[in-house]
């Protein structure tokens, strides 16, 4: 073949890339806030409800920023209606003069411009939780309206924008003898195709920013279901609490720092250490603060921040931390002569149980591993925490040898504690068990070996069980029958939950294993369903199990895995027709209501025989011409034949089911460590507080 026409061939091979040509002209450049909108996750990790609320936590963040400078002591937050958000802070208010290098002005730079903003460099923050200055820009790239207003220099400036890209330039619209930023803004259905911001989210968040910036007053306002009729404008009152408006809100207002912090989370915990531990100090230009108290639990909570900004994956810092934490511990207990050479010494699992502190450290220049900030990624944290933290730790335990001796003995116990779950653990892994060599006889298994389309129902009582077996698919759906309650695994640890029947036929069933050898990966099922009866009893397996998977299956949980059944309340018969209620409202819609009382005959499951059949002859003439309607209430699953309950609870075509989530992990611990632990003084007041909220079957 000719060179010529080899050549010419080369040209259009696949593998050279064909007839297409690779040049400038195929190298695209996003101006502006293109990329922002191209790809959001990018700069705040997912366009869910999490990246939702990071739009608010971002806003925040630049007034927060404020008040941690001293230039801002007082900040508003409020959720309007039609999905926007308002944040006013009396900072100095964002710059309005023309930058020399974009041409127009700072605050349109700032609303409009990747990686432009006061935090890099000079001297407009000295710390602050911005990392590459995408904040208000990566907002306003996100939403379809975004208005922000300057008061500064005795004037009112305001510009609008619309996805980003600004409606006019920045304009001067008034006199004003205040300063600070409102930014107001709405969040693009293009991107977020949910839009719906939840206020115990905005509270949590926000409570935490209040204990870490000491005398700053937040106040956080509910004017969703605000019905403006008089046509009041925002716009002509720097805060909006200005308006008068008598609307739901939460304010905050602390001075004791990270000491606060620690009292509200351990508010419901018996405490082993009276004095909580503090030290605020200035290393290597890393500010590190830290408090911690040792509580009677056995799990921990660490709550790390860095500049302000909550990082949930930890980082540096947080190692730095354990790092000095078990090192201490193990020095004084060895100078002390407490624990016998034989038994070896702490690791940090041993340190850690029953801990809840929080950290905190400020750095000028901050890294962080991701845009979203949920890991600390700068070195030099590390170093300053271990030794601020060590030595200030290490000066407490002598001062306090009481407090000192309670924290050692509850690190001894945790360590014999771990060697115990350990020993108990391998044994049952060296027979196999976990390993789902052997499941639990009890366990009616799918036949389909792909864990994404596997169910496995946990069900309570035999009964249910008996009906779960016949009625189920028997491809696809596994039933797993629970006998009683199972153990409350709160304060139990991995050698006593092994112990329990119940509780070691789950774990074997799911063949995730558990503890260090938890491997998500082995799920067998990707819907675990959880299937009680409409009662107390019910509602309290449900509690125990939902403690089991939060305590020790976490993962599962995140994973999406985990289910709530809903069936059915009632059966409602009008002749031959067959509806069926899983509340009072439907019951009443179904049975209309200006149905007679006297034409409507009520009865348990139990009593079913009582109903006239419809294969009965003339009780089936009868049943037609009456117009009786016959209710039947269901107290329990087992009540239920085969068909009901394939029909109502595990037909993927007509079942309803919950799905469960963690979308707050901290109120989650504090609610599981309320109804679940070993305190009664706090149950009996969260009882008594939400006693209006409780659906009660009589």
């Amino acid at each position: 073949m000719p060179k010529e026409k080899d050549a010419e061939n080369s040209k259009k091979s696949p593998t050279s890339g064909g007839a297409h040509h690779y040049d400038a002209s195929d190298i695209s450049v996003l101006e502006g806030l293109e990329p922002v909108r191209r790809r959001p996750g990018m700069y705040i990790g997912t366009t869910g409800p999490e990246g939702l609320h990071h739009l608010v936590w971002e806003i925040f963040d630049n007034s927060r920023d404020e008040a941690m400078g001293g230039f801002c002591n007082d900040i508003e937050v409020v959720l309007l209606p039609n999905n926007r958000i308002r944040v006013a802070d009396n900072g100095r208010g964002v710059p309005v003069d023309i930058h020399k290098k974009t041409k127009v002005s700072a605050l349109e730079t700032v609303m409009t411009t990747l990686h432009a903003g006061g935090k890099f460099g000079g001297e407009g923050y000295k710390v602050s939780g911005g990392l590459h200055g995408v904040g208000a820009s990566v907002v306003n790239a996100l939403s379809i309206y975004c208005k922000a207003e300057v008061h500064k220099d005795g004037g009112v400036y305001m510009q609008e924008y619309s996805q980003g890209k600004k409606k006019a330039a920045v304009k001067k619209i008034s006199n004003s003898k205040l300063h600070g930023t409102i930014v107001t803004f709405e969040p693009d259905q293009e991107i977020f195709k949910d839009i719906k911001f939840d206020w115990h989210t905005v509270v949590n968040h926000i409570r935490q920013q209040a204990y870490l910036v000491k005398g700053l007053k937040i106040l956080i306002i509910d004017a969703r279901e605000w019905d403006n009729k008089k046509g009041l404008d925002d716009s002509d009152v720097f805060y909006f609490r200005d308006l008068g408006l008598e609307l739901p809100s939460t304010s905050f207002y602390f001075e004791g720092g990270l000491v606060s912090l620690i009292k509200y989370y351990n508010k419901f915990q018996k405490p082993i250490q009276s004095n909580i531990f503090y030290v605020e100090k200035e290393l290597d230009n890393v500010g590190v603060e830290i408090a911690l108290q040792y509580v009677d639990d056995i799990v921990d909570r660490i709550v790390p921040f860095a500049n302000n900004i909550n990082t949930p994956e930890g980082g540096t810092h947080v190692t730095g931390f354990k790092t000095a934490l078990t090192r201490t511990l193990n020095t004084y207990c060895k100078k002390n002569e407490m624990m016998k050479e034989s038994e070896g010494g702490f690791t940090g699992e041993d340190v850690l149980e029953g801990l809840t502190a929080a950290i905190s450290v400020k750095l000028r220049e901050i890294q962080f591993e991701g845009q979203t900030k949920a890991k600390l990624g700068s070195m030099e944290a590390q170093g300053a925490v271990a030794t601020v933290f060590g030595e200030a730790f290490n000066n407490f335990l002598e001062e306090n040898p009481d407090e000192a001796k309670a924290i050692i003995n509850k690190s001894i116990l945790a360590l014999k504690a771990r060697k115990a779950a350990k020993a108990a653990k391998d044994s049952i892994l060296r027979k196999g068990a976990l390993e789902g060599m052997t499941l639990p006889g009890k366990l009616a298994d799918c036949q389909t070996k792909d864990a994404s389309e596997s169910e496995l129902f946990l069900v309570e009582g035999d009964s249910a069980g008996g009906s779960a077996k016949q009625g189920r698919d028997r491809r696809t759906q596994a039933i797993l029958p629970l006998r009683g309650k199972i153990l409350n695994v709160e304060r139990a640890r991995i050698d006593k939950m092994l112990a329990s029947k119940e509780v070691k036929s789950l774990v074997i069933a799911m063949g995730t294993s558990i503890g260090d050898t938890f491997d998500l990966s082995k799920m067998r099922y990707h819907k675990i369903i959880i299937a009680t009866d409409a009662d107390v009893d019910g509602s309290h397996i449900r509690t125990l199990l939902l403690t089991l998977f939060y305590r020790y299956f976490r993962a599962v949980i995140e994973a999406g895995y985990i289910y709530i059944a809903q069936p059915p309340l009632y059966k409602i018969k009008k002749g031959k027709e067959i509806s069926y209620a899983y509340n009072d409202d439907e019951r009443i819609k179904i049975v209309g209501k200006g149905a007679d009382v006297q034409e409507i005959q009520e009865v348990e499951a139990s009593e079913e025989a009582e109903i006239p059949s419809e294969s009965e002859g003339k009780e089936e003439e009868t049943a037609k011409k009456s117009n009786k309607i016959h209710i039947q209430r269901y107290k329990g699953l087992g009540e239920m034949n085969p068909e009901e309950l394939w029909e109502t609870t595990m037909d993927p075509k007509n079942r309803i089911l919950k799905k469960v989530n963690i979308d707050d992990a901290e109120e989650a611990n504090k609610i599981f460590d309320i109804l679940m632990g070993s305190e009664v003084p706090p149950r009996k007041s969260f009882i008594q507080s939400n006693a209006k909220l409780a659906e009660i079957d009589i």
